[in-house]
């Protein structure tokens, strides 16, 4: 199991009319707790474009169990719980001083500049087993 946290404050402008964190506005933190995974196993987003892979968005959730405001300081965790075959799932948590605020999924593909389904970079792979143990095919 992977795992990285990032920490954030609620902005301002991330609060819709009723006072609390937009819906929208957790998957864009979503992503900078999957950016900090990449970086964690040596594989910078960054990097992978520049060698020509992408890993899009497939598929996403969300469920909202307690409302963030305004400047509340929040902790998003990103998981991947097992070394990924053809795709890649990582959970979310969003939470509060320990407490549960929202939690998620999103499903990513490696696919090339045409956007066309393709293996993990070996880099990405190699760091994969490295996580996951040598054991795992």
């Amino acid at each position: 199991m992977l795992q990285a946290t990032i920490e954030t404050r609620v902005r301002f402008a991330e609060t819709d009319a009723m006072g609390v964190t937009y819906h929208g506005n957790y998957l864009p933190w979503f992503e900078m707790a999957r950016v900090a995974l990449l970086d964690q196993l040596g594989t910078p987003y960054r990097q992978l474009e520049q060698d020509g892979f992408l890993l899009p968005v497939l598929e996403t959730g969300l469920t909202y169990h307690r409302p963030s405001r305004f400047d509340d300081r929040v902790r998003i965790t990103v998981t991947l719980a097992e070394k990924p075959k053809a795709r890649l799932k990582l959970t979310y948590k969003v939470e509060r001083e320990g407490e549960l605020l929202v939690e998620g999924f999103t499903v990513h593909a490696f696919v090339n500049r045409e956007f066309k389904a393709v293996r993990p970079p070996d880099k990405v792979d190699a760091a994969m087993r490295r996580a996951f143990g040598a054991l795992i095919p």
